[in-house]
């Protein structure tokens, strides 16, 4: 590569990352990436062959992670996000403690189920109505403000499907996804249940003994605006609940969530199952209530498509202009003393890139630099987990640090609440190193005696 396009790449990489950060007036993602792949393009920095096979690599890890977003969009029109709501104030019984665990649990199952940044854009309105509804002052909100955000990414990492990186890289490892979650979901789920653990014990003084304990109806919670993805009035047609449909749509989403695992016993694509999820709710939906594809097609972010593509020429581009060469040349003595400094030096290095790059392209940076150290499958496969614990986990250290906390933090401007960078890290340089340190050093126990 000549050193005018070597020099370009960097370029284009930086101010990207910053652009991503930063998002000024809400700047869509898709934007600048899209404009730096497509001077790389131009440049002949990236080829039309580069193009193809990332193309195929990020296309699959894409359309799953928009599917799922499609699901959670037809949940939201029949009611289950407003159902949610209402239940988890009755459920809390007049107890903020129980408010607390039942608004981490939520955020839990909402990555489980769906993915990272989904989850962040479900819950945040949910958390913050609640917050109001119950008359909460600032410093009482910040525990489940801060807690759900945390807690909601890194539950991205027990089983891989929810996140788009994390399925990306997936596939660049050849690694499938059952025998990642048979790796992944013992150690992450320790490094997640000792981050609960901390937050509970760092906001234990702020975290209200007791709140308003008031039956709240689903009339009257939509009746006041509420809605848990977007803050514009719901319609009256939504106030109440299709039992037999909300029953249905569930079902199916556990289906196809189960249905990955089974599918891939099979060779069949994640994108087929979760392509299959979405017609399946929508014909449903639509032989109960009549209803068509509006709202699908004006609420899906059809741009993650371009995001994921954009973004990846980016990264390739870096990865051919010698970067992960770099890296490589770093962790590769350290590497090679064992597979516990194999999983020190992955986990550890992409929490600094992530940290200082955001998570995104950092995990495939670092992906492309263990597939460059020449390594077995088994500690290939190793090193990447712990790139993910280094990028779902680690990368909380800071608000740039994942995408998911990038959008938390506009939602929290949209709705005129601000939580600081210092408020947000004094948190998070107590619970992240720690529950990042549990996470790696599990996973290397678990796969010593397991695998």
């Amino acid at each position: 590569m000549p050193d005018y396009q070597l020099w370009l790449t960097f370029g284009v990489f930086i101010i990207t990352v910053i652009f991503l950060m930063w998002r000024p007036g809400g700047l869509n993602e898709s934007i600048p990436t899209s404009l730096g792949a497509l001077l790389l393009v131009i440049t002949g920095v990236s080829s039309l062959t580069h193009i193809l096979g990332i193309f195929e690599i990020v296309s699959g890890a894409a359309i799953t992670i928009l599917s799922t977003i499609v699901m959670s969009i037809i949940l939201d029109s029949i009611g289950f996000f407003r159902w949610i709501a209402v239940n988890m104030i009755e459920k809390a019984r007049g107890s903020g403690f129980r408010l607390f665990w039942l608004i981490l649990l939520l955020c839990f199952l909402m990555t489980i189920f769906f993915n990272n940044d989904g989850s962040i854009l479900i819950t945040t309105p949910i958390i913050i109505r609640i917050c109001v509804m119950l008359r909460l002052k600032m410093h009482q909100q910040l525990p489940y403000l801060i807690s759900g955000a945390l807690i909601a990414t890194a539950s991205s990492a027990p089983i891989g499907l929810s996140n788009l990186a994390n399925l990306i890289a997936l596939k660049m490892v050849g690694l499938n996804l059952n025998t990642y979650t048979q790796m992944m979901f013992i150690p992450s789920m320790l490094g997640i249940t000792a981050m609960t653990l901390l937050l509970l014990y760092y906001f234990r003084k702020s975290i209200p003994r007791t709140i308003h304990h008031f039956p709240i109806t689903m009339q009257n919670a939509s009746g006041s605006g509420y809605h848990p993805l977007q803050t514009t009035e719901s319609d009256n047609s939504k106030n109440n609940v299709d039992w037999w449909l909300f029953r249905v749509c569930i079902g199916i989403v556990v289906f196809i969530r189960a249905g990955y695992f089974l599918a891939e016993q099979f060779g069949i694509h994640m994108e087929i199952v979760a392509i299959t999820g979405v017609v399946l709710m929508l014909a449903v939906r639509w032989y109960r209530t009549r209803s068509g594809l509006k709202d699908v097609v004006t609420q899906t972010p059809w741009h993650i498509l371009l995001f994921a593509f954009s973004i990846y020429i980016i990264v390739d581009s870096l990865h051919r202009a010698g970067m992960t060469t770099w890296i490589t040349e770093f962790t590769g003595p350290i590497a090679a003393n064992g597979n516990a400094s194999l999983i020190a030096v992955s986990g550890l290095l992409l929490t600094v890139l992530s940290n200082l790059f955001n998570n995104l392209p950092s995990v495939m940076i670092g992906t492309f630099a263990v597939t460059d150290l020449h390594l077995s499958d088994a500690q290939l496969h190793l090193a990447y987990l712990a790139n993910i614990l280094g990028s779902d986990i680690g990368a909380l250290l800071t608000p740039i640090g994942t995408l998911a906390t990038l959008i938390w933090m506009y939602i929290l401007r949209t709705h005129h609440i601000r939580v600081s960078w210092k408020q947000y890290m004094k948190v998070t340089f107590i619970v992240i190193p720690i529950s990042l340190i549990i996470s790696l050093f599990s996973l290397y126990i678990w796969v010593a005696v397991l695998f």
